[in-house]
């Protein structure tokens, strides 16, 4: 069965979501008063910074009261488990999240912080326990970072009603949720509209699978932890191939400057994965015209990392 929800999957989350999640604006990206094309959907104003609230709120909602009674689990290199400790705390559970013992203290700390307990381990065995599906010998109620696309979904739908005429939609790629669930409204409601994926250079699972024309494994060294998976899932995989009409690779420099950007010119603090979408729209800016939106996709960087790349002359 295909995990492409439709349009009524995509408005039953919207209803679920209201009052929950912020509509979050499209706002020009600063350019010293320059008309500009590049318009930013700033997720990084969600309750947790990330739009991984819209995802994990949703399908918690979906569940039963016996199934959330369970206690919540899921994977995460920190936003999916930020929501999910946040949305524990609304229903009065529960909430753990195997991380990655590579996540950024932040992000760590800010589970803990919403009541979440973190459970570090090397990357290969989230990686393992992802693909071997380990959640099956839990007693937990497993939310899916990934499989889970409809509340994602809410965002595309919200970009073609406040900005009818957009001609391309960036979005970052990870383990495919947030693409997935973005393309699948923008394809049913305007098919027309470029749905662009874009990468880390270091960690394309996405773009180095549809090479191949099957889901394959990637090694992953790149600063964009938000979105350093190193394998799209097939089920995964076949949606994005439906929905998404090209991609993009991005450099870990490139990444960092679109943060610094949005910092110093939008007042926005963006992770390098939140940058990757506005890095890609600027390498473009010279060959295209028309209305483009980034999605910026969380905020959740270190304040080292954040000073390091805001003082860096390089950058500019």
């Amino acid at each position: 069965m295909s995990i492409r929800p439709s349009l009524d999957d995509i408005r039953a989350a919207a209803a679920r979501l209201e009052g929950i999640v912020v509509r979050t604006p499209l706002i020009p990206l600063h350019s010293y008063g320059e008309p500009s094309s590049i318009y930013l959907k700033p997720e990084t104003l969600q309750p947790i910074g990330s739009f991984k609230l819209r995802t994990v709120f949703n399908a918690v909602a979906a569940k039963t009261e016996e199934e959330r009674a369970r206690g919540l689990s899921t994977t995460s290199a920190g936003n999916t488990a930020q929501a999910l400790a946040w949305t524990a705390r609304y229903f009065g559970t529960s909430a753990r999240s195997l991380m990655p013992e590579t996540a950024p203290e932040t992000k760590v700390r800010a589970m803990e912080a919403y009541g979440g307990t973190p459970v570090l381990v090397p990357g290969a065995e989230v990686f393992r326990f992802m693909t071997e599906e380990g959640w099956k010998d839990e007693p937990y109620t497993f939310i899916h970072p990934w499989r889970e696309m409809a509340g994602s979904a809410t965002i595309g739908v919200e970009i073609v009603e406040d900005m009818p005429d957009v001609e391309r939609v960036y979005v970052p790629v990870g383990g495919g949720g947030l693409i997935g669930g973005v393309g699948s409204a923008i394809k049913a409601l305007r098919p027309e509209i470029k749905v662009i994926g874009v990468e880390p250079e270091g960690c394309c699972a996405f773009t180095q699978s549809l090479a191949a024309g099957e889901p394959v494994p990637v090694t992953c060294q790149t600063i964009c932890d938000g979105v350093a998976v190193p394998l799209v899932l097939p089920d995964v995989f076949e949606v994005l191939r439906s929905v998404v009409d090209e991609t993009v690779l991005i450099s870990d420099r490139d990444a960092k400057a679109a943060v610094k950007r949005l910092a110093l010119r939008n007042k926005l603090v963006a992770e390098p994965a939140g940058g990757l979408a506005v890095a890609a729209a600027l390498a473009a800016a010279g060959d295209t015209t028309g209305k483009s939106v980034c999605i910026i996709s969380g905020g959740s960087i270190n304040a080292d990392l954040l000073a390091e790349i805001l003082t860096d002359p390089a950058l500019d």
